[in-house]
């Protein structure tokens, strides 16, 4: 109890045992139960992020941004879940036992129900991973499931296929993979694997995920989603760890200006925000040191170009356009937050990979490449007199708008004419999905760490997801070897002949690797630096 509601219980007590009327008696313990009821509500605890996008959907089978992800990991629990340090724990799994030919793993789903009472069971998994593969949903991280023996085979709408995925009883889950994965076990805390209440689904279909009617297995459920607004999560309450659970109810505000964003953060009115404007990073140094949080993060910054589309078919022109973009200038000049120059497509320190296969010219000088750039284009058919034009495509932020001018200059220096268009988040990204676009701004973060979860974006199968509709014969063969292989070393090296092949073909072009970079007040407890920057509320408490 507070200080606040003590004092007006005393200064009532004292006005009873007084010989005061007893009508100012009562009036004034009216106001003290007021106060008694404001004191209660203050001590609910309500975290405030600033969260640096639009959510796509509340239905794990519809998302593929960070910013949507960060939701769902709060409502939602996998058999296993990322634990405060980002590293995966288990989660609806108790425990689980995996074969000597490492294929086939058994998990014990532990007793816990979904937030309207009813058990999860492994039916639930097993039946939220056949609704992701169905071809009718039209997931576009479906291909992520491929591990798993008849994954492909349901989703392509092959004739009698069967995901290898059993519930041998309501609490014993089998699954049978094509091939010995060291990152099953990790894949397992992404969305793609998350159960869905069967219950739920087949009265309601797309509608089950609306506010009235969702149920959760995780520590928070959707109280409100106010598109553009924000979005509110309130503690679950039939959570099976509940108790440990401090924050009473997250609100996730929508913000795409990430200026308005740290405004608001040094109002007091936000406990995080989840991105930074790098123009005022120095500022951000001097004066908010204590919750400035910068710190290595996995994923890639980079440039799409559709391979489809002419004259992007072109290799030479593809490799003109990379070779002109100043990575240096950009991670020390432009942004100057850490960010690391890419000159390959999966981040160094990468599990179970070694070295990347960097772009062959990384070592070039920069004004030797502007003329092998401009040579390339000649070769082409591209110079002062024909000049290439196309437009570069970008999701409306400031560091990715500050990108888009340094590019458009240094092409200017090969002779190349770039115009610039951007759009919000979801309809950049939607974009990009159905091949809208000539080159555009992309990121990756790791869903779990290995260099698959970044060279699979380049595969045919992949679908919408390769952007660029990269189609590499010899690049689909190796990833497809990769995945037979249990050996860690040869699959990381084939997959390293695999990333040569991208780095030389350039359907993307690698700029930068990334940081997580964001503000936390001070007064939050239990946010720990990470590789995935996954910091789910669950663990975290404010200080009164």
């Amino acid at each position: 109890m507070s200080q606040h509601a003590t004092t007006a219980n005393g200064l009532v007590k004292g006005l009873l045992n007084s010989s005061r009327a007893f009508v100012l008696g009562t009036a004034l313990l009216a106001g003290s139960m007021t106060m008694l009821s404001t004191a209660h509500a203050q001590a609910e605890k309500v975290l405030r992020v600033g969260n640096d996008g639009e959510p796509q959907s509340m239905d794990p089978h519809y998302i593929s941004t960070v910013q949507t992800s960060r939701i769902s990991d709060d409502m939602f629990l996998g058999l296993l879940t990322y634990g405060p340090d980002g590293e995966p724990v288990p989660g609806a799994a108790e425990s689980w036992t995996v074969s000597d030919d490492g294929m086939t793993y058994t998990f014990k789903i532990r007793d816990h129900n979904w937030s309207d009472g009813v058990p999860v069971t492994a039916g639930d998994f097993v039946a939220g991973w056949n609704r992701l593969l169905a071809p009718e949903t039209g997931a576009e991280y479906a291909s992520l499931l491929y591990i798993i023996e008849g994954a492909e085979d349901v989703n392509t709408g092959k004739e009698g296929a069967k995901l290898a995925a059993t519930a041998l009883d309501d609490k014993t889950l089998q699954v049978k993979l094509t091939a010995p994965a060291p990152y099953f076990t990790a894949q397992l805390t992404h969305q793609t694997a998350f159960p869905i209440p069967q219950h739920v689904v087949s009265k309601f279909d797309r509608d089950w995920v609306k506010p009235e009617n969702i149920v959760v297995n995780g520590p928070y459920k959707l109280d409100e989603w106010v598109p553009n607004v924000h979005t509110r999560l309130v503690k679950n309450d039939s959570f099976y760890d509940a108790d440990n659970v401090a924050i009473d109810e997250v609100v996730y505000y929508n913000y795409e200006d990430l200026t308005a964003m740290q405004n608001r953060f040094r109002a007091g009115e936000l406990d995080v925000a989840r991105m930074i404007a790098s123009e005022q990073i120095s500022w951000l140094r001097d004066n908010l040191a204590d919750s400035l949080r910068i710190a290595p993060y996995a994923g890639i910054y980079y440039v799409a170009v559709r391979t489809d589309k002419e004259p992007f078919g072109d290799v030479r022109i593809r490799k003109a356009l990379s070779m002109a973009i100043n990575r240096e200038a950009i991670t020390d000049s432009v942004l100057k937050t850490g960010e690391i120059p890419a000159y390959s497509f999966v981040p160094p320190g990468t599990g179970n990979y070694g070295e990347p296969s960097y772009i062959g010219w990384r070592d070039t000088p920069y004004n030797e490449r502007l003329e092998q750039a401009k040579a390339l284009l000649a070769e082409a058919g591209y110079g002062p007199d024909n000049p290439l034009k196309f437009t570069l495509r970008y999701n409306t932020q400031e560091n990715n708008k500050r990108f888009a001018i340094a590019a458009q200059n240094m092409w200017k220096q090969i002779g190349v004419e770039a115009d610039l268009f951007n759009a919000e988040g979801k309809i950049h990204f939607a974009d990009l999905k159905v091949g809208n676009f000539e080159l555009a701004r992309a990121g990756w973060i790791a869903d779990y760490n290995d260099a698959q979860n970044f060279l699979f974006l380049l595969e045919k199968r992949t679908g919408p997801l390769n952007y660029s509709q990269f189609d590499n014969a010899d690049f689909n063969a190796l990833m497809l070897d990769a995945e037979q292989t249990s050996d860690l070393e040869k699959r990381a090296t084939i997959m390293q002949q695999a990333e040569a092949i991208a780095m030389e073909e350039q359907p993307v072009i690698p700029i930068y690797y990334y940081v997580s970079k964001q503000l936390v007040s001070p007064k939050i407890d239990g946010w720990i630096d990470n590789a995935p920057d996954r910091h789910l509320t669950r663990w975290l408490d404010i200080e009164e």
